[in-house]
């Protein structure tokens, strides 16, 4: 059985959107401290990414941000967290936010989530990155995307193996499931990438 250490979690900034993604954001959180997970995220203070690191200090939880120096300094970063690396930019956060991960979950979010998530399929598809990748898919609002991705693969743009590179979950209750179950990936991946 896979071990699981540390958790990327993707999440959003916004703090004006709807409480179910708050309320989805600290059930998760509560499941991996439960499970002794540690976790990365983006460093932020508000928003679910404020909510994540928020619930994680309380219940004394291990959580590191990695945010770039120009966030830094117009202090968003979570001043409560254990540890903050702070990245000359963008592209370095996102690469750090990968390595020393057992796995990804992107929660709702807006264009830099998707980004993020996006660009793990894609390294995954080249086998640089082989960690499961899990899509909470809460109340649907991932189904576009979703769609998306299984267009590309109907229209050939992907194979169909490329499937099985992204879990998909409607719950934050099947998150640890799915990661010990997520499809084998390794970095023959390469081999296949091309259609």
């Amino acid at each position: 059985m896979k071990e699981i250490k540390t958790v990327t979690v993707y999440c959003a900034s916004s703090a004006k959107i709807a409480s179910k993604y708050f309320e989805a954001t600290e059930r998760i959180a509560d499941i991996l401290v439960n499970n002794d997970i540690a976790v990365r995220y983006g460093g932020g203070s508000v928003g679910l990414m404020g909510k994540l690191a928020d619930t994680i200090v309380e219940k004394n939880g291990v959580i590191t941000g990695i945010m770039p120096e120009f966030m830094h300094e117009v202090e968003w970063q979570h001043k409560r967290i254990n540890h903050l690396i702070v990245t000359k930019d963008m592209h370095e956060r996102k690469k750090l936010l990968m390595e020393d991960s057992d796995a990804l979950i992107s929660l709702p979010g807006g264009c830099g989530t998707l980004e993020e998530l996006l660009e793990a399929i894609t390294l995954k598809r080249l086998g640089v990155y082989t960690k499961p990748i899990i899509i909470l898919n809460l109340d649907g609002f991932y189904d576009p995307l979703i769609e998306m991705l299984k267009r590309c693969i109907e229209e050939k743009f992907m194979r169909s193996v490329h499937g099985d590179m992204w879990t998909v979950i409607a719950h934050p209750e099947e998150m640890i499931e799915a990661i010990l179950n997520a499809p084998h990936w390794n970095k023959s991946a390469i081999n296949f990438a091309a259609v």
